[in-house]
C-alpha cells in the first residue's frame, strides 16, 4: 500500500510541475508588481476558458498531493 501510494505522490508531483508550466504568464502583472505600477482597469478580471480550467486542475492536484502526504506519513509510523 504504501508503494501505491507514493508512486501516486510522484506522479501527481510531476503533473503539478506540468500543469504549473502551462499555465498562461502574467508578465504585465509581474511588471506593475515590480514598478510599483498602480492598479489596472482590467487586473481583477475573471478567469476564462482554458486559464480557468488550468487553475481547477491545479488546485485539484495540490489536493492530492497534500492527501498522499498526510496519508503516507499515517502510513510510515504505522
Amino acid at each position: 500500500m504504501y508503494n501505491i501510494i507514493e508512486t501516486l505522490l510522484i506522479i501527481v508531483s510531476i503533473l503539478i510541475v506540468i500543469a504549473v508550466l502551462m499555465q498562461p504568464t502574467k508578465q504585465q502583472d509581474a511588471l506593475n508588481a515590480l514598478s510599483g505600477g498602480g492598479g489596472d482597469l482590467f487586473s481583477n478580471q475573471k478567469k476564462r476558458g482554458f486559464e480557468a480550467f488550468m487553475v481547477k486542475v491545479t488546485y485539484v492536484l495540490l489536493v492530492l498531493f497534500f492527501a498522499f502526504s498526510i496519508i503516507l506519513v499515517y502510513l510510515s509510523s504505522h
